[in-house]
């Protein structure tokens, strides 16, 4: 394969690999808390000399796969009337204990599993500014919760939701939709949290911009795909009149 066939190659694979992202982002445009995901591609310049090139050529560029960008940006908040239902407005996530070990979320949809702890949709249980999960009795019925995060009912103070932030939030690895593993991040405690009780911050998603940039990544694949058609077509020929003339 020559040097066009190579490039055309690259980037037909990191377009697809854009596409791919796109469709995961409209697919999550009503997940609660969801944050959009941005391919990062650069540019790898390849030197030719001695290394087959053409006449003149004296290096060559591939679209390389840099890394993939976050967007943190919050999204909207929507007023649900369920008092479980907790939004962050502002900085900050949630901290859940799972099966892994402790990660962090800002989806606030939670609910009172039969155990009596306060559990996100996966189970994951909530934990509280002491690091252990909340718990609530049967007595528990009057649940309130302050913009502060501090927990209560008509038998009084239960616990305070544990907010927490990070100082390199595009490290963050995410787990599912939901969910983010802190890796080598250690999490800080957001000094002033605030919440909204009877709420959920949606994803941040929208989804008209991104079925535009779907739709215009699709075109340039398809533009692409037509290049390394023709190419293909003009490598066919030049063998074929090479082999005319040999053997004529």
């Amino acid at each position: 394969m020559d040097s066009p066939g190579y490039i055309l190659l690259s980037r037909l694979s990191l377009q697809d690999r854009s596409t791919q992202a796109l469709a995961h982002n409209i697919a999550n445009a009503d997940t609660p808390g969801f944050r959009a995901m941005r391919p990062v591609f650069g540019q790898v310049m390849v030197n030719l000399r001695g290394a087959g090139g053409m006449p003149g050529d004296s290096s060559m560029s591939f679209p390389q796969d840099r890394a993939t960008w976050r967007d943190m940006s919050q999204g909207s908040l929507q007023t649900t009337g369920n008092k479980l239902d907790v939004a962050i407005d502002g900085e900050g996530f949630f901290v859940v204990e799972t099966p892994q070990g402790e990660r962090y979320t800002r989806a606030g949809r939670f609910a009172i599993a039969a155990n009596g702890r306060l559990v996100d949709q996966e189970g994951n249980a909530v934990l509280d500014s002491r690091n252990r999960p909340i718990a609530f009795s049967a007595q528990d019925t009057q649940i309130e919760i302050t913009k502060t995060g501090a927990i209560q009912s008509e038998n009084g103070p239960i616990a305070t939701l544990q907010l927490v932030r990070f100082e390199n939030p595009q490290n963050l690895m995410a787990e599912g939709n939901r969910l983010f593993d802190a890796k080598n991040e250690a999490p800080v405690p957001v000094e002033r949290p605030k919440m909204v009780q009877g709420a959920l911050e949606g994803s941040n998603v929208s989804p008209i911009l991104e079925m535009t940039r779907l739709t215009a990544e699709m075109r340039e694949f398809q533009y692409a795909s037509m290049f390394t058609e023709r190419e293909g077509e003009r490598i066919t020929n030049a063998v074929e009149r090479i082999m005319r003339r040999r053997s004529s």
